[in-house]
């Protein structure tokens, strides 16, 4: 399937890798591929987040938001509500759990090299690592887009729940806005 990248979606699963490094957490996720697709300039997929007015202050924003699901251990917000309504407070776990083994002790970082990193220590992907790719083939497809571009990527990233289509969302980053201004008007109606 990578064969199908154009550069700049490769460069974007690079960096991934490398935003998973930096964190010192074993296997790359959602998170770092759109942490990755923030860093982009001269591409589809950072035009069309300018487009949709993620400045590049807004850009921090998604940041630090990003960073907050972490703290939870990549729980969405609609996980902590529901959580909530069986009882349980997440932001008082973390912040106990946070007392005990240090702040972000529940965003997955870690030893290097653990069960998660292949043999060179480098992180693999985790599974919803690998669905956001899956899902940019499966959307280039549906566009019948020849190459899979870092406009995929992030379309794939709105159109799977969880931290970071929330995140995206909170910013005016939707999977139907992305559309819009990628596709023109009447793809995203037929889509």
């Amino acid at each position: 399937m990578f064969e199908r990248f154009t550069k700049d979606a490769r460069d974007v699963v690079r960096d991934a890798v490398e935003q998973c490094q930096d964190s010192g957490v074993r296997t790359v996720g959602a998170e770092h591929l759109l942490l990755a697709l923030l860093d982009r300039t001269a591409s589809r997929g950072s035009f069309a987040l300018t487009a949709l007015g993620l400045t590049e202050e807004r850009r921090r924003s998604v940041r630090l938001a990003l960073e907050e699901a972490r703290r939870r251990a990549g729980l969405s917000r609609a996980d902590a509500d529901a959580l909530a309504g069986l009882g349980i407070d997440v932001a008082e776990i973390v912040s106990r759990v946070e007392e005990t083994h240090g702040v972000g002790a529940m965003a997955g970082g870690g030893r290097r090299g653990g069960s998660g990193a292949g043999r060179s220590g480098r992180p693999r992907f985790g599974r919803d690592g690998k669905d956001v790719l899956e899902q940019s083939l499966r959307i280039a497809l549906a566009h019948r887009d020849r190459h899979i571009g870092d406009e995929h990527l992030l379309l794939a990233l709105t159109a799977r729940p969880g931290p970071s289509a929330e995140t995206l969302a909170d910013h005016g980053v939707t999977h139907a806005a992305l559309t819009r201004v990628l596709y023109g008007e009447n793809h995203a109606q037929a889509g």
